[in-house]
């Protein structure tokens, strides 16, 4: 017989929502199987989150909040366990782009993070170096979640320019990058999305430094981030961010319109085999 799992509610943002969920159920007078029927997930998926061994959603959250009559309690539990799991270098952008109404992002190496598969995702985290197998799954759930941006109700406007170096990377095999390119053209047909790239032909040479990303709120940028080695930075300099600004326009020019951006997509898709 396994033996339970002892949980200090102290210890993370975790633990306490297991600890209050097992407080809870039990309280309810329900056994795991109970109230996975109630809330319509598996009794697996309940037993785990009890014992720490996968992460509630936002959606698991809220039916937990409803089935016991609570007004936001797993909810805020949730939240807690998001940040938690976001890199502490990167939480103040996190936050930023949650807040923002629009995002700007120039990639010159890999597809956007908001954009990637789970697979392409994965093929990322897998060579760095030193990373355990856990790891791996942790950074690809953080980086699904994140996509969450896409599909909420008030998400923000996202303006994506690409440089065409980029479809041409091989991150793996043929299916894989196939898999990649549908998601691409898939999210280009959002109506809140626009993805331009920047052409070979064109000789642009202004973002070739470094990848970014700018968060505005009512038309204004307010902070950026800024991708280097082994970490990025968010900044909220104001010379930062209008020599950015600078950058981003000097990439738009150069890139082609959104409609013929797609069919760069759509040839470059047809000829990974």
């Amino acid at each position: 017989m396994t033996r339970p799992v002892k949980i200090n509610p102290e210890d993370s943002p975790l633990a306490r929502f297991a600890y209050e969920l097992k407080r809870h159920r039990i309280q309810a007078g329900l056994t795991q199987r109970q109230f996975a029927r109630k809330i319509g997930f598996s009794a697996s998926q309940v037993s785990m989150v009890e014992a720490l061994r996968r992460n509630p959603d936002e959606l698991f959250a809220n039916a937990c909040d409803t089935t016991f009559n609570l007004e936001g309690h797993f909810l805020r539990l949730y939240k807690g366990i998001k940040w938690e799991m976001v890199p502490e270098h990167y939480r103040d952008w996190r936050s930023a782009e949650e807040r923002a109404d629009q995002v700007h992002t120039w990639n010159p190496m890999l597809i956007s993070g908001l954009f990637q598969t789970e697979a392409y995702a994965r093929r990322i985290f897998e060579d760095e170096p030193g990373i355990t197998p856990e790891e791996v799954d942790a950074r690809v759930h953080r980086r699904m979640q994140r996509q969450a941006l896409l599909t909420r109700a008030n998400g923000p406007q996202i303006g994506s320019v690409l440089d065409e170096g980029v479809l041409h990377r091989p991150v793996g095999d043929g299916a894989l990058m196939r898999e990649q390119f549908d998601r691409l053209l898939e999210v280009a047909d959002h109506p809140r999305v626009t993805i331009r790239v920047i052409p070979y032909d064109s000789w642009s040479m202004a973002g070739l430094a470094g990848g970014f990303s700018i968060a505005f709120i009512r038309g204004s940028a307010y902070v950026v981030y800024v991708d280097s080695s082994p970490d990025g930075r968010t900044l909220g300099d104001r010379d930062v961010i209008s020599r950015l600004l600078s950058r981003w326009n000097a990439l738009q020019a150069a890139a082609l319109p959104r409609r013929a951006s797609i069919q760069k997509i759509r040839e470059v898709r047809d000829s990974w085999i």
